[in-house]
Formats: structure tokens, C-alpha cells, sequence
């Protein structure tokens, strides 16, 4: 599904972390490798054409080289079902993308692969394809610990072809996975697992090109029992969201 041209300029106003209570320790939360993609999905559930990408999306997630997330949008609620785990700015950041591209290109389900390139999220010959172009991984290294009540982010140099210029660290808290029953709309009828459902966005800092430590209550962000937390490090373009240049994962460990 395809809305038209967007020009809303791109904003993200900066959330106190709603903080579901962490129930991991220490031991319990697991830091994932050094990813070398990230894929955003940009999806509805009011949308006939999104299952498949939602689908594809919880494969990719199995990936541990990849950092998959899943932005809801609201902007279909209109067509008779409004999207449960939608928030506004998922629909601005998704726009403020098409913005900077100068395409104005607004659909689901939609695919973007580091920050860059769009695709439509069902594609997978194409998507397969970016990833497989964005073997060599970010430039920038993110290194996530936690210790004690303290989540520690560390962001190294502009190594190679990295950017020496600024860009935001952002924080991005999410549900592994969620099944959601939706009774009207497009989909009615269906029950969907979505997978990395993004709750929430937020900057915690600036990166210009060398070496960050960035400190957080443990609490607030490290995952709970069925959460994961997302570290983007994302450059800025015209206002608007440029490049993903350096990521990093930390999820809570798989019950046994």
C-alpha cells in the first residue's frame, strides 16, 4: 500500500524510556555479534499486503548478523482497524527517509536496509541482495555491556569508509516477538507474529567521529523477559535520518 508525498519534516521527540521493569541479571541478557546489515520494516496491520514482509522479516530476525526491526505505522487506521502497536513517530521516521531520498516513496510494507536503499518488504530476491552487498558490516563498532546496574555503550573511531561527521545514537527497545488477533480491516480474521516489534525510539547521544562512552540505568533499557534493545548509530541528513553507519544488539537469553 502506497500513501502520497510526504513532507513532513523529520522530528523525534525525546521520550523517557517507559521502563518496563528488567527481570534478567546480569547473566541473563546476551549480547549479539557484530551485525553487518540492518533492516527496518515498516508495516501495518491494517495492510493486506504486509503478512508475507512480516513473515520474511521473522526469518531474517533468526539471522544473528542482522539487526531486524519491525516500525508499525498508524496511518492506515482509517480502512477500519487501527494498528495496536502503532505510534505516530514510526510514520514520521518512516516519511523523513523518503523525505531526504527526494522520492517522497511512502508504502507498506516497506524494507529499508542501512538507512539507505528501500525495497518493498515481500521482495526477497532484492532484500537478499542488499544484505548480501553489505557483507563487509558498519564501519563504526558498537560495543554493548552491561555491569551492575549500568548499561555501557561504547562507540569506537571512524574507521575507513565511516563519516567523521555527527551522528545520533539512538536507543530502540522492542518485543522479540508479539502475536497479534486482528478483527477488522484488510486482515480480518488473521492472527499475526510480528518479530522485534519496536515500542519505542530514542536518542541518548552524539557521536562526531571518535570514541563514546555512554553510560545508562540498567533498568530502564536492558531487556526484560521478552524484550531486546537496539543501539543505532545514524547519521543525519537535511534534518533527516541519513546512514546507519555502526549497530548493536542486546536481548534477553532464550527460556529453557
Amino acid at each position: 500500500m502506497k500513501i502520497g508525498d510526504g513532507t513532513l519534516v523529520f522530528w523525534i521527540a525525546a521520550m523517557v524510556v517507559s521502563g518496563l521493569a528488567a527481570t534478567a541479571s546480569a547473566g541473563e541478557a546476551q549480547v549479539a555479534p557484530r551485525p553487518r546489515a540492518v533492516v527496518e520494516l515498516f508495516t501495518s496491520q491494517g495492510c493486506a499486503n504486509c503478512p508475507p514482509a512480516d513473515a520474511y522479516l521473522s526469518e531474517l530476525a533468526k539471522d544473528p548478523g542482522l539487526v531486524t526491526l519491525s516500525f508499525p505505522v498508524d496511518y492506515w487506521d482509517y480502512l477500519g482497524w487501527k494498528d495496536t502497536a502503532a505510534k505516530p513517530e514510526f510514520g514520521q521516521r518512516q516519511r523523513a527517509y523518503a523525505t531526504r531520498r527526494g522520492d517522497h516513496d511512502v508504502y507498506t510494507p516497506q524494507m529499508i536496509i542501512n538507512g539507505k536503499t528501500h525495497l518493498v518488504g515481500s521482495d526477497r530476491a532484492g532484500i537478499a541482495r542488499e544484505v548480501e552487498a553489505a557483507k563487509s558490516g558498519l564501519p563504526v563498532e558498537v560495543d554493548l555491556e552491561t555491569r551492575g546496574d549500568t548499561l555501557v555503550v561504547s562507540v569506537g573511531e571512524a574507521l575507513g569508509e565511516a563519516p567523521t561527521t555527527g551522528a545520533t545514537v539512538w536507543i530502540v527497545r522492542y518485543d522479540v516477538s508479539r502475536q497479534i488477533a486482528i478483527r477488522r480491516g484488510e486482515n480480518n480474521g488473521r492472527t499475526i507474529v510480528y518479530a522485534h516489534l519496536v515500542r519505542s525510539l530514542q536518542p541518548i547521544g552524539m557521536w562526531k567521529g571518535r570514541a563514546v562512552r555512554i553510560e545508562l540505568p540498567r533498568q530502564e533499557v536492558a531487556p526484560d523477559s521478552d524484550g531486546g534493545c537496539a543501539v543505532l548509530v545514524q547519521t543525519e541528513l537535511d534534518g533527516g535520518p541519513g546512514s546507519i553507519v555502526g549497530a548493536r544488539v542486546i536481548q534477553a537469553a532464550p527460556r529453557g
